[in-house]
């Protein structure tokens, strides 16, 4: 990591967060001992810098789009601490949990059900406003015109009074980021926000809220599974996996250089769209563990193709490999040997 990046000032500080879900709740599970949970996140820590873009990756139940959802209070930690702007997160009064639904907003997956279809577009982005107490007619009308505008839907009066479904996915997904920046917020979680829309359109959302970032001065969380995303986009990267993160660092160190089996495995499964170049695929166990009866040690152990029966001592402390980035792994990479059986020749075309 660079020395520029390692000033920048954290506006989202986040330690020791963990978030468990309870499971069962008959009449069997009342009389167990030991009441047992989903640990959707176990002890995670990591900041994000005021003016800074930071991607989390995972495969689905990694625990990525719970960490987004707590950290825009959408749902409740189950221990551990967060700083807005370096102040408490977890305890505030009503009113400053009301400018906090200001500074920060949320842009979620699909773009499909994140509207209501019953709303024209000019009430879907006023509707925040009036929520946060601006009453002015003028004011709202001129606001919501902004947003639509910042989010390149132009020119703003053709789409104001339109209905959701008379509108593109593309054109929805604007519509909702125009919602989310309408309140001018400091902090902004993109939830696979390209994820359903079509390949031809993904780089004009990317492209905006890269000018978001750069006009705004947004911070943001992006989640998604998608790393060449993640690569175009994000400063930084947090690779997810079983409710933990495995290895955090400068985006292009991460995928360049990995440093965790978990992340090593993620970006060899990547196409590349280049006949002649030749790779090796990691190959790993389809199955997931149990999230409930985890394994001993590394969570990635029972499908990671490297490890040995030291990895059961794993405790997941993230040991700095690279300057700026940390590998949740016991061993450096000099240390993985690959075993012969887990590599798959994919030289060919995708």
């Amino acid at each position: 990591m660079s020395e520029e990046t390692k000033e920048i000032t954290p506006l989202i500080e986040i330690k020791n967060l963990k978030k468990h879900f309870p499971v069962g709740g008959g009449l069997r599970d009342i009389f167990k001992k030991e009441k047992q949970t989903v640990k959707a996140i176990d002890d995670i820590s990591f900041n994000i810098g005021k003016g800074e873009i930071v991607g989390l990756a995972g495969e689905s139940g990694s625990g990525k789009t719970t960490t987004g959802e707590i950290l825009v209070r959408l749902q409740d930690l189950t221990d551990g601490a967060i700083k807005f702007d370096g102040k408490d997160y977890v305890n505030i009064t009503k009113r400053e949990e009301k400018q906090f639904r200001r500074d920060v907003q949320m842009i979620f997956q699909d773009p499909y059900e994140t509207l209501n279809p019953r709303f024209t577009i000019f009430e879907t982005i006023a509707e925040p406003l009036r929520i946060a107490g601006l009453k002015d007619k003028e004011k709202i009308e001129e606001k919501v015109i902004q947003a639509l505008e910042t989010a390149e839907l132009k020119p703003a009066e053709e789409y104001r009074n339109r209905f959701p479904h008379e509108l593109s996915g593309g054109q929805r997904q604007r519509v909702s980021i125009a919602r989310g920046i309408v309140l001018e917020p400091k902090f902004l979680v993109a939830d696979e926000p390209v994820s359903m829309l079509d390949v031809s359109i993904r780089a004009g959302i990317l492209n905006l809220l890269r000018r978001l970032r750069k006009e705004m001065g947004l911070s943001m969380l992006y989640v998604s599974h998608d790393l060449s995303t993640i690569k175009y986009l994000c400063d930084r990267i947090a690779v997810m996996y079983l409710g933990k993160i495995v290895e955090i660092g400068p985006v292009e160190e991460v995928i360049h250089h990995p440093q965790h089996p978990y992340t090593k495995a993620l970006l060899s499964a990547v196409p590349v769209p280049d006949p002649d170049f030749e790779r090796k695929r990691i190959d790993v166990d389809e199955e997931v563990a149990d999230q409930i009866n985890l394994p001993p040690g590394c969570r990635f152990e029972p499908r990671c193709p490297f490890a040995t029966a030291e990895c059961k001592t794993c405790d997941h402390t993230l040991f700095e490999r690279r300057p700026g980035q940390l590998s949740g792994c016991i061993y450096t990479d000099d240390e993985l040997v690959l075993k012969e059986d887990r590599v798959k020749d994919e030289s060919f075309n995708y």
